[in-house]
């Protein structure tokens, strides 16, 4: 590529055309905010050297609700790409919104100019205008689409993606499904947002009364009581506001996945949520993982699996006998479930099981480190270390600081007046902008790729974590990074601020994440929040730091668990401007998003 990156901006307006092509039926009448028809409910199929996607605006319901819905070619979600390693094709985005939209292609290897953020890679679509992205696919996978403008993913405008291996596809299968969760609400995203940043806790009834179901002592309900939280403070915006979908349809729609005894089911699990962290089971059926964010990984069977904003799984399920099986994707607070029943017969339902107790954040949450990556007490249990195999860890695993003893802690001895009993910012490294939007800040952040999820530690049947995870290749010739680096996660929950080094970000004027070239570099995540945060780099590849040595498997997106870390390494061979945030739409809305610019090879 010897474009300057100048050069590539100044070309997008080229690619931009406000040409109108001949307008699909579906999308007739639908040129503005006001409601439009319904919209499908499931994934249709397109493939081909040129595909059209058309954004528009429409009704959706389900389960007796209905709303506002912004859908691609007339159904949410919207159609699946499928496309083949080493082919050319042209995808042309269409907005006839009445503002600007835009497509990001979640996980896919392309120019920067193409990746389809505005304010960083390029300007967003116009209005009536049309943006064609030529991709030559150098890559095969499971992977997704969508809107990376205002909100507008939370009312549908997303969908999947397929890209089938050039040859022979090496996990072996004889039936697949496409698995996409994701939520639905009435209310206008906005209206959230809004609602979020006037008081973080408005959609927190269901932790209020989880919270008094516990028997906590007189002393642990102050100490909740001065840090202005709950035990039960996991998710931002749950269920009743959201039904959880599964390609679009809701637990009363009844989706049935077919299959006949004796297959091999692929299940390709997309997370395409806005806020929602899900964990999925097939109560009775193991799953075996076989890829991860799109890459193959050597198969391990579990039994369930917390899936984060954004990430992929592909699983297969190998049911024996005919029957129906309970597909249960329970959001992480537990106040609601996605559902799909797996039958051998149409019309044949499964029993799905009732909502477990939702789970506790714990002393180790709060960022103290050295105690059991589990839960509060004898509410969330705690996960035995000694029975894990250290030995066979790789000692590229960052060490781990030495074990805090906080059985004699004097709780009221800590200063909470911030909000959090770990608000020393003096712990805080200098690249950190200190204010108002740092409230909390972990003092001994550990390591947490072994832990499942929250609420997951306790649980009597294998669950996956990172840990677990191992390339199908070995990397022999794997570079020692050049540089090291720390990023921190940083919040202030009550004000609904979020950041990333304490820099909300702003499409002008922010200095990026600078990398040279070809540049090798670990960074360390430190999440200096209560909460769990699935981070996104866009254009690249990293591989996770997970104890797996030459076998460390490639992400596009990791869990950093609250007051915790998580390590990867990367190769900054794409060169160009990327977006780097937390894929919780709200968050990143609200600030917890930096660029990251790669020099071109000339300029380094």
């Amino acid at each position: 590529m010897n474009f300057s990156r100048r050069a590539m901006i100044g070309s997008l307006a080229a690619l931009s055309s406000t040409a109108a092509l001949p307008m699909p039926a579906w999308a007739k009448g639908r040129m503005n905010h006001k409601m439009g028809g319904a919209m499908r409910k499931g994934i249709h199929e397109l493939s081909g050297s040129k595909i059209d996607l058309h954004i528009g605006d429409g009704s959706f319901a389900t389960g007796g609700r209905s709303g506002h819905a912004i859908a691609v070619n007339g159904s949410v979600p919207g159609p699946l790409i499928r496309l083949k390693e080493g082919q050319d094709v042209t995808l042309s985005v269409h907005n006839m919104l009445n503002v600007d939209s835009s497509i990001h292609w979640h996980g896919l290897l392309l120019p920067f100019q193409f990746d389809g953020v505005p304010g960083i890679s390029f300007p967003g679509i116009k209005p009536g205008a049309r943006f064609d992205v030529p991709i030559k696919l150098r890559q095969s996978g499971t992977y997704w689409w969508h809107s990376h403008s205002g909100l507008q993913e939370q009312s549908g405008h997303y969908g999947p993606i397929i890209i089938d291996p050039a040859g022979e596809d090496p996990v072996r299968y004889d039936r697949e499904h496409i698995i996409l969760l994701s939520e639905f609400t009435p209310m206008h995203p906005h209206q959230i947002m809004k609602k979020l940043k006037v008081s973080e806790g408005y959609f927190s009834q269901q932790k209020t009364a989880a919270f008094d179901d516990y028997d906590f002592s007189g002393e642990e309900r102050r100490m909740w009581g001065q840090m202005r939280m709950m035990p039960t403070d996991i998710a931002d915006v749950s269920a009743p506001t959201y039904t959880y979908l599964i390609n679009g349809h809701g637990p009363d729609d009844g989706l049935e996945l077919p299959y006949k005894r004796g297959e091999r089911v692929r299940l390709r699990i997309i997370n395409g949520s806005a806020m929602t962290f899900f964990n999925v089971r097939l109560p009775g059926l193991p799953m075996t993982v076989v890829q991860a964010d799109g890459i193959n990984v050597q198969p391990v069977e579990v039994d369930e699996l917390q899936i984060g904003v954004a990430e992929t799984y592909d699983v297969i399920v190998t049911p024996s006998e005919d029957g129906a099986f309970a597909l249960a994707a329970e959001s992480m607070d537990r106040s609601g479930m996605a559902q799909a029943t797996l039958t051998s017969q149409p019309g044949r339902k499964a029993s799905f099981p009732e909502l477990r107790d939702p789970p506790l954040l714990s002393m180790t949450d709060m960022g103290h480190g050295g105690m059991a990556e589990g839960g509060h007490g004898g509410h969330g249990g705690g996960m035995d270390h000694s029975k894990m195999d250290h030995a066979a860890m790789d000692h590229a695993m960052p060490d781990p600081a030495p074990a805090a003893d906080h059985s004699g802690h004097d709780m009221s001895a800590m200063d909470m007046s911030g909000g959090m009993t770990m608000r020393d910012t003096n712990l805080l490294p200098d690249s950190v902008e200190v204010g108002p939007g740092i409230d909390m800040v972990a003092m001994n952040p550990q390591d947490r790729t072994g832990y499942p999820g929250l609420g997951l530690d306790n649980v009597p049947h294998r669950v996956l974590n990172y840990r677990m995870l191992k390339s199908v290749e070995m990397d022999h010739n794997k570079r020692e990074p050049d540089r090291e680096m720390e990023l921190h996660l940083t919040g202030n929950m009550e004000r609904y601020m979020w950041s990333l080094d304490g820099k909300k970000f702003s499409a002008v004027g922010d200095d990026p994440i600078r990398f040279g070239y070809n540049e090798r570099v670990r960074v360390k995540l430190v999440n200096d929040t209560m909460m769990a945060h699935p981070i996104h780099l866009h254009g690249m590849f990293f591989e996770l730091v997970n104890g797996q040595g030459h076998h460390q498997p490639k992400k596009h997106t990791v869990i950093v668990q609250p007051g915790s870390s998580a390590t990867f390494d990367v190769t900054t061979d794409e060169p160009g401007d990327w977006a780097f945030h937390c894929h919780l739409l709200y968050h990143m809305h609200a600030g917890m998003m930096q660029t990251v610019s790669v020099a071109f090879p000339k300029d380094a």
